[in-house]
């Protein structure tokens, strides 16, 4: 089936502006992708022509990401819980009652959190180094991990390179075989709105809260065993933060997962979208109707 056009839209949700890309029947079946950091839906522009021929595709932006609002730290807080209830009431006001979710990085927290809370509507995942077992994390946590255990401003302060031009390039170019695959526009999109005012600080905050993530992951493990969802891992085996021990142990608690590895890094749809589209693709016409 052709790929369809893709419109960009928003929506209101409790006075904030929800920015979303959208393709795809709407009498069909729905998966909802959820984006990471540093990035916005952008990361999805290639994957949804190849989704949308079959299926209603839907992107937003997570609030203070992309096209979204970005309110200021003094009138929103900048948690994943919180982050999660905006996407939720995207959810409920899109009435949306069935859907894959498509998690990756920051949207795998996000997106888990929604399967718990909403079990009967979730009908597969896909997991793109969307990590929930502590087995996934690498060493280029220790930092992150290292504020979590003493919230000093010096602590604080030493996370602000990771929101640095140089670091968000690095992210996406980081075991990629082929650099000339990356698109510029993706880094450096990235790069404009994470240099925004006030946006370092955001980001910190959630940097900060990620600790709430790793919490939660036994409430995630034990919603997998409970649920037995139809969960795919297509994980970049090269990715430096989320490593594929992390990707393995889904299966510890899904024995039916399927594991897929992919030779790149964390940003895996810049240079392996046909591949892991023609994967996912593949598991979601494998499921029951």
């Amino acid at each position: 089936m052709k790929p369809s056009t893709v419109n960009h839209r928003s929506l209101n949700v409790n006075g904030l502006s929800i920015f979303y890309r959208e393709a795809g029947s709407k009498d069909a079946p729905v998966i909802l992708l959820l984006h990471g950091y540093p990035t916005s839906s952008h990361m999805f522009r290639n994957l949804i022509p190849i989704l949308s021929g079959k299926y209603h595709v839907i992107a937003p932006d997570l609030p203070g990401f992309g096209f979204t609002d970005r309110p200021g730290r003094d009138v929103f807080t900048y948690t994943f819980n919180n982050l999660t209830t905006y996407i939720q009431g995207f959810v409920d006001q899109l009435r949306l009652k069935r859907f894959a979710i498509y998690v990756f990085d920051y949207g795998a927290p996000v997106g888990y959190r929604l399967a718990v809370a909403n079990p009967g509507k979730i009908t597969a995942i896909i997991s793109q180094n969307g990590n929930a077992y502590l087995e996934g994390l690498s060493d280029g946590w220790n930092p992150i991990q290292k504020y979590w255990a003493e919230q000093t401003l010096e602590n604080r302060n030493a996370l602000k390179m990771m929101v640095e031009a140089g670091t968000t390039k690095w992210q996406y170019l980081t075991g990629v075989a082929d650099p000339s695959l990356v698109a510029p526009e993706s880094y450096t999109l990235d790069q404009h709105f994470l240099d925004q005012p006030g946006n370092v600080e955001i980001q910190l905050d959630l940097f900060r809260d990620y600790a709430s993530n790793v919490a939660l992951y036994p409430v995630f493990q034990q919603y997998f065993r409970d649920k037995q969802p139809a969960f795919l891992a297509a994980w970049g085996d090269k990715d430096p933060f989320f490593l594929p021990p992390g990707a393995e142990a889904f299966k510890r608690d899904i024995p039916n997962a399927t594991v897929k590895f992919f030779d790149t890094g964390h940003f895996a749809l810049e240079t392996h979208v046909n591949e892991i589209g023609a994967e996912i693709l593949a598991f979601l016409d494998g499921l029951p109707e």
